[in-house]
């Protein structure tokens, strides 16, 4: 026998993929740049850390979520000091699943019906916006701002209606949006507030003197874990807030919708199973088989939560330094501001920068300059959907002029359609590759 012990074969076989992580994935992630090299927009940085822990997680071999999940929820929670979290399979299902608690019969006259109205912005991901459309209610689009890139405070009066109930926007490449403002205005009136964080996680908003993570002045956060993002767990996401009944109205949707709040492999810890009456079920159905709503399956696995609890310990590092390499850019381009609009932080704010987005003044050229410093080997992105309802997936309700709602024109958010690009500040960049996009950069728009 190798082993005397199965704990003894496990810490050996970490113990290898320390030592694999070492040899040939550490001179990978550890080489110097040089000039002409691939400069992605974004990157994974990890350790053998992370490769250890999801090894781990292969070998325990319980697969769906289990030890790691919890204690990801728990690190994660303390790190943004909220109450509540749940770990979900990515991003966009964190959206869906904040979105679909608040349709819940449980909130009574504030739950979302069919038909009513969400405001929110057309500049950005999709799946802030899809949830809505996929429910039956009503996305209001208003314009944003530049150079901020973030909803139009000054619009949010005319967007309102009587069947307003939430405001559903996301945080735009790390920079906050005006939460003062939104966050009064849907207290006046009633409404939700989901804050899409996917794109912001680490940053921070001074709200009433006091300093606190975006995600967390809302009524509910979401973040994504997909590779690009701020820290990674190759695909996940997660849904996070100080209310109870909301927590326990995302973990029901998030879990196929049950009533029971029970951990799943975990029966009858409330000690009720068998011993009560649900809609017209028969007294003492098993309460792990109760559905209290139409949900999904949206959990992630220990695989990946294994990976999160590694990248967790990192992220404040993560933060550091993407703010050290917007900066650095930010500096840098100073020379070509006459060409270009530069990105600026919303007031009372401290963003933790996903990216570097700029707009193209009057006679400067988007494509010519995308296309310069793709060719020296910087890769880069449009903000995403730039207007989203001039995709495909509006044909069908822009031509019957159903199903949303525009506030005013979207002057801006064509603009950013059609002059507007993003490069990468992720922690992985050195001062070396940043020197070398600046100096592209400026090439590109004197040309």
């Amino acid at each position: 026998m190798l082993w005397n012990s199965e704990l003894e074969a496990r810490e050996q076989i970490k113990t290898l993929v320390g030592l694999y992580y070492e040899e040939f994935k550490k001179p990978q992630q550890k080489k110097i740049f040089e000039e002409g090299e691939r400069i992605p927009y974004a990157s994974r940085i990890y350790d053998e850390k992370e490769m250890c822990n999801l090894v781990d997680a292969a070998l325990e071999f319980w697969l769906t979520a289990g030890r790691y999940t919890e204690e990801f929820e728990k690190k994660f929670s303390e790190y943004l000091g909220v109450k509540f979290c749940s770990l979900v399979n990515s991003g966009s299902s964190a959206n869906l699943n904040a979105f679909m608690a608040l349709t819940s019969h449980l909130l009574g006259e504030r739950r979302i019906n069919r038909g009513d109205e969400v405001i929110t912005v057309a500049a950005g991901f999709p799946t802030t916006v899809t949830p809505i459309i996929q429910y039956g209610a009503v996305p209001v689009f208003v314009d944003v701002t530049i150079p901020q890139y973030n909803i139009d405070v000054t619009k949010l009066d005319a967007a309102l209606s009587d069947r307003t109930k939430a405001v559903m926007v996301a945080h735009t490449l790390g920079n906050p949006f005006d939460l003062s403002i939104v966050k009064k205005f849907c207290d006046t009136h009633g409404l939700w507030l989901i804050e899409d964080n996917c794109d912001a996680l680490g940053s921070k908003y001074t709200m009433n003197g006091e300093v606190k993570f975006t995600g967390t002045i809302g009524d509910i956060g979401t973040s994504s874990f997909y590779p690009p993002h701020h820290m990674t767990m190759g695909e996940g996401g997660a849904v996070y807030t100080d209310n109870p009944l909301l927590h326990k109205i995302i973990r029901s949707f998030r879990d196929w919708g049950r009533d029971c709040v029970c951990p799943s492999g975990r029966d009858n810890l409330c000690g009720n199973r068998f011993d009560k009456q649900y809609g017209e079920l028969p007294v003492g159905y098993d309460h792990k088989f109760v559905y209290s709503h139409f949900g999904f399956n949206l959990k992630a696995t220990d695989l990946q939560a294994s990976v999160g609890c590694a990248q967790i310990e990192k992220f404040p590092s993560f933060v550091e330094r993407r703010k050290h390499n917007f900066q650095r850019l930010r500096d840098g381009l100073r020379s070509v501001e006459d060409k270009l609009i530069l990105p600026v932080a919303c007031e009372r704010s401290e963003p933790s920068w996903f990216g570097f987005l700029v707009t193209c003044r009057q006679g400067t050229d988007r494509n010519k300059i995308v296309q310069y410093i793709e060719s020296k080997g910087i890769q880069t992105r449009m903000l995403f959907a730039g207007n989203l309802i001039k995709h495909p997936c509006f044909d069908e309700m822009r031509n019957s002029k159903e199903g949303y709602r525009v506030v005013g024109s979207l002057e801006n958010t064509d603009r950013i359609m059609r002059d507007s690009f993003w490069v990468g500040v992720y922690p992985g960049m050195t001062d070396r590759m940043i020197d070398y996009m600046v100096m592209q950069i400026e090439k590109a728009v004197r040309l």
